[in-house]
């Protein structure tokens, strides 16, 4: 039996750094069995449950489990490690598929992502800090990478965080977010956030259950200073709705086309912009 770092939505814990990541803290399974004593039925019926999340659970751009894997340890620290099965509690049966940062990683160095298969079926993501694999894998890759930065780790591929086709998860009415920032001449710098709160409770209405994502940029455009350097970036989506914009900026990429950016920039905006980058850099 190996110990892992696991994390269990309603079991286990999560912490929040940076610019609001959710990681995992050390946990253990209840064991991790290679089927020797299970019967040929018992066997059958693990390999049926995983075969179902494989199967069945899909990113919202219709991305499988595997398939965000496969792209994501390409660009961040990710070695896959396999597939098992989790506690069965009153909610449903767990299932959950592992792995580390490093190839020399030990068990006990392990991470887990977690799904719930309800009695009735049903698939559900349930660690908080994977929920950007339901955007897909580039938004996924963009968490773990930033959290790389964050965490300090070497070898951190900054290529793949500064690169704006990695935010085309973010649509808008004039197009996806990276092509449009490509379009403008804008570069991205640091920090770069995203980050998933999940809903407190189900009376929760106005806030929770949304994704966040941050990012400041120089653009090599004619513009006002205080907008084309360093601007801030916000975008926030909430389940089964678009993605909506948080800050100034934001909300002219997402109403005009770049080359129109800034025609109606106004300098009495300055101070939402100021009041945004300062939330920005906490």
């Amino acid at each position: 039996m190996t110990a892992k770092r696991v994390l269990w939505f309603g079991i286990g814990l999560g912490v929040c750094l940076g610019l609001g990541l959710w990681l995992v803290l050390p946990g253990r399974l209840a064991g991790k069995d290679d089927g020797a004593g299970k019967d040929d039925g018992v066997r059958a019926y693990d390999d049926a449950l995983i075969d179902k999340v494989k199967s069945t659970w899909r990113a919202q751009d219709g991305e499988t489990a595997e398939q965000i894997f496969a792209r994501v340890s390409s660009v961040a620290h990710f070695v896959p490690r396999g597939w098992e099965l989790g506690p069965k509690t009153d909610t449903g049966e767990f299932v959950v598929f592992s792995w580390a940062k490093r190839r020399s990683d030990e068990g006990k160095d392990e991470y887990t992502v977690t799904w719930e298969v309800a009695p009735d079926g049903t698939v559900k993501l349930v660690a908080p800090y994977a929920k950007p694999m339901e955007l897909g894998w580039q938004a996924f890759a963009l968490s773990l990478v930033a959290d790389e930065v964050t965490n300090k780790e070497r070898g951190v591929n900054r290529r793949f965080l500064h690169d704006p086709a990695s935010f085309n998860f973010v649509t808008t009415a004039q197009g996806k977010l990276g092509d449009l920032l490509r379009r403008g001449r804008c570069y991205i710098g640091e920090p770069v956030g995203l980050r998933y709160s999940p809903k407190v409770d189900e009376q929760q209405t106005a806030k929770g259950t949304l994704w966040r994502v941050e990012l400041s940029v120089n653009c090599n455009t004619p513009g006002p200073s205080y907008v084309t350097r360093a601007g801030v970036i916000i975008f926030e989506k909430r389940e089964e709705q678009d993605w909506e914009p948080q800050s100034f900026f934001a909300t002219l990429i997402a109403a005009d086309a770049p080359d129109s950016w800034f025609e109606l920039a106004d300098p009495k905006d300055q101070e939402a912009f100021e009041g945004a980058r300062k939330t920005l850099a906490k």
